[in-house]
């Protein structure tokens, strides 16, 4: 086995060794108040998880860390709901979320809970730390108290009507119904949750984190020092909080539930879930020092080490403002990234657990993991969809039809399929052995896919370097569709036909045979190093049916042409992955409207409609479920709106709902993939003038890169109307 030497530009191997010694990855501590969707799954921990599984395959020191949060006002919620205890409530949610990314695959070093001691003991001496040295400021205010409870309420203990909306399924932190952030003060008619009185206000005293005092350093390290390779939707938000002027922070509260805060005249009082919470990375880090008879020290104190938050867009700012002043007041290291990914809709709407429109990893891992023709493929299948759909610069949508067809158009029809047909000839034509390569009869498509083969390792690593997940897989799998393409053309099973008197292949049929299934099965030694940080159980399985053990998943192998020796004999072919039923589909999307429809049921049930909404007409309600909510007009006008013509237009092949158009702006033409096939003709548009969003950021789709978005208008039977000029317009003309 050789290995091909490569660098990438700009990376440490290349710049003089300013490679990290170490790095710590985390993901964002999951809340153990209930079920996680697949929401969560694809915003902190699927692409944290093939990261981590990179950096291993390099060889380098990383650590993945994570755990339950189980502080904060909404475990005691969940309790009030379910009856029992708080501690109840952690210890089951805690079994369930390690038990749920164990099933999918994801691979920390330590899943640890914020109610171990190491945790309590970590958060209150940060605590400590900090007030001793006059980094915290003491402020007394007025707050909301429930007097037959005798206890300050937090602000998910007060509900009232939203001055928004006016739905009365308002909390003092969120609408329930129209979803606007909301402070106590701004409820009308608030009452206690736990005695259901009007709470009254009265004075205590709490702690502060004077971020004001830090903003010329954040705006430095955020805006100057990462503005060129921090994400744009990260620098945007921190800039925002910024500009806006910030505020001290309290960090503690008067709660019952959380670790107390270690003063003798803060009887009551914890730590507030938002400060203690990322603590928990470093409590976890010391727990997994103390398993593994290491030193935590290093990975929080040392400038060689690289720590990289994986979050969602709602944890920006604690990770990117509040976390790193914490950090940096203690002498710890600060993020070296936040890679955070924006939301992931279900089927054209948001995901939430109040409405019951979500999929849990519970609901899939018993569906689809758990059944007879499951295992850790399905886990892998998922895992494929989620990343080909990852939110990583805006929101996504899972779809089970998407699911449907990214399994069976792509992982199946393309990736699984050219591994499978390798073994099947293999064994076929070349006596399940790997054949000899000739040298002297190598020809121009010989070298032109072992060259691809080189240059994968170079690209995917790049992209992996730069947190670009989507773009990285798609390489894989264009790199196993080259694989099928050159297969196509070699034809060996053409070629096999070609046979002297008794039966045997002619020698020079033979050789360009031998040629051909060489270099293919080479690429499917080097396909699972390149699947490997993407779907690790579906690699594992590759090196089993190449008799070869998982050491060859290591990254330095990545792009050498002699991984599997000549003459080494090779299992039987497996089928690595199944093709998913519309059957299958069909019962998801109706388990999902039957879990909408329930939580209608049970919500109508529990909450009477608010006064607003039982005054307004019937056709008022249906016109507020259909429009989307209010923008401002900056909104819209970052939408580039241009005039264009369609001067071609053809199906995309294996895709029964896209086309592929070609579109005049005046300026220049575009290639632009609609699924609009099932409501047009390709002819019947060529020549017809179309609205395009030209400022689309561009997306691969079945390999073809579109680089924008023509508007179509839906009628009440569901048939799409082209929205287009009704005068002859210049192409390039603004929309506006």
């Amino acid at each position: 086995m050789t290995t091909q030497e490569t660098t990438i530009p700009g990376s440490p191997s290349e710049t003089g060794g300013n490679q990290p010694k170490r790095y710590l990855i985390t993901s964002a501590l999951p809340y153990a108040n209930g079920q996680k969707h697949i929401g969560h799954l694809a915003g902190a921990y699927i692409p944290a998880d093939i990261y981590v599984r990179y950096l291993r395959a390099q060889k380098r020191d990383v650590v993945f860390v994570c755990g339950s949060d189980e502080h904060g006002t909404a475990i005691p919620i969940q309790a009030m709901k379910e009856g029992t205890t708080p501690q109840a409530i952690i210890d089951k949610y805690h079994v369930i979320m390690k038990e749920n990314f164990d099933d999918l695959s994801i691979s920390f070093d330590i899943y640890d809970r914020t109610s171990n001691p190491i945790h309590h003991e970590t958060a209150q001496e940060f605590f400590t730390y900090l007030n001793d040295r006059g980094e915290l400021e003491i402020k007394e205010s007025e707050q909301y108290f429930d007097e037959e409870a005798q206890t300050f309420l937090a602000d998910r203990y007060i509900k009232g009507t939203c001055p928004n909306c006016g739905s009365d399924r308002a909390f003092g932190d969120q609408c329930e119904t129209c979803g606007t952030s909301l402070s106590p003060d701004e409820l009308i008619n608030p009452v206690s949750t736990l005695s259901g009185k009007p709470p009254v206000k009265k004075a205590t005293k709490h702690w502060y984190l004077p971020l004001n005092k830090h903003e010329d350093w954040l705006r430095n390290w955020i805006l100057n020092e990462h503005q060129n390779d921090w994400k744009a939707n990260v620098l945007g938000q921190c800039k925002s909080w910024i500009d806006a002027g910030l505020q001290p922070r309290a960090v503690t509260r008067d709660l019952d539930w959380g670790v107390k805060v270690p003063l003798p005249d803060a009887e009551g009082k914890v730590l507030y879930v938002w400060f203690d919470a990322p603590i928990g990375y470093i409590s976890a880090t010391k727990q997994w020092a103390i398993n593994n008879d290491k030193d935590w020290k290093p990975y929080w104190l040392d400038k060689d080490t690289k720590l990289v938050h994986f979050i969602g867009k709602d944890n920006i700012v604690f990770h990117c403002i509040i976390f790193p002043v914490m950090l940096k007041l203690h002498d710890f290291i600060v993020p070296a990234n936040v890679p955070a990914n924006e939301f992931m809709n279900l089927e054209g709407d948001k995901m939430s657990t109040s409405r019951n429109w979500k999929l849990d990893m519970q609901d899939y891992i018993d569906d689809f993991i758990k059944k007879e023709n499951g295992g850790p493929q399905m886990a892998d299948a998922l895992r494929y969809y989620l990343a080909t759909i990852l939110p990583e610069t805006k929101d996504s949508e899972f779809t089970w039809k998407g699911f449907q067809d990214a399994v069976n158009s792509e992982l199946v029809a393309i990736f699984a399929n050219y591994f499978n047909r390798t073994f099947v000839l293999m064994h076929k034509l070349t006596g399940g052995k790997v054949p000899k390569f000739h040298n002297d009869i190598a020809d121009a498509k010989d070298q032109d896919l072992m060259e691809e083969i080189r240059k994968a390792k170079t690209t995917v690593e790049n992209l992996l370097e730069e947190y670009k997940f989507r773009d990285a897989l798609f390489e894989v799998i264009d790199l196993a569709r080259k694989g099928n393409k050159y297969m196509q053309e070699k034809e060996p099973w053409i070629k096999a036909k070609q046979t002297t008197a008794d039966g045997v292949i002619v020698p020079e049929m033979q050789a360009q045979i031998d040629n051909c299934m060489h270099i293919c099965l080479q690429l499917c030694a080097n396909l699972a190093i390149l699947i490997n940080p993407f779907l690790p159980n579906t690699a594992k399985k590759m090196c089993h049916l190449m008799k070869v053990v998982d050491k060859m998943l290591d990254w330095e192998n990545a792009g050498s042409l002699k991984l599997l020796s000549v003459g080494y004999s090779l299992r039987a072919p497996e089928l690595l992955f199944r093709k998913i039923e519309d059957a299958e589909v069909q019962y998801q999307v109706d388990k999902l409207k039957a879990g909408l429809e329930k939580a209608k049921m049970e919500n109508s049930q529990s909450s009477p409609q608010s006064t607003i909404d039982s005054q307004q007409p019937a056709e008022a309600n249906q016109k507020s479920e259909i429009i989307k909510s209010e923008i401002q007009y900056d909104d819209f006008d970052k939408l580039d709106l241009r005039i264009g013509t369609v001067i071609s237009a053809e199906k995309v092949a294996k895709a029964d709902k896209l086309l592929k158009l070609q579109v005049d702006l005046g300026f220049e033409q575009r290639t632009i993939v609609s699924g609009i096939a099932q409501h047009f003709t390709p002819e019947s548009l060529v020549n017809k003038q179309v609205i395009v969003v030209a400022n689309l950021a561009p997306r691969k789709m079945r390999g073809i890169e579109s680089q924008g978005m023509i508007l179509t208008a839906e009628q009440p039977d569901g048939k799409l109307i082209l929205v287009n000029p009704d005068a002859a317009t210049i192409n390039g003309s603004n929309v506006r």
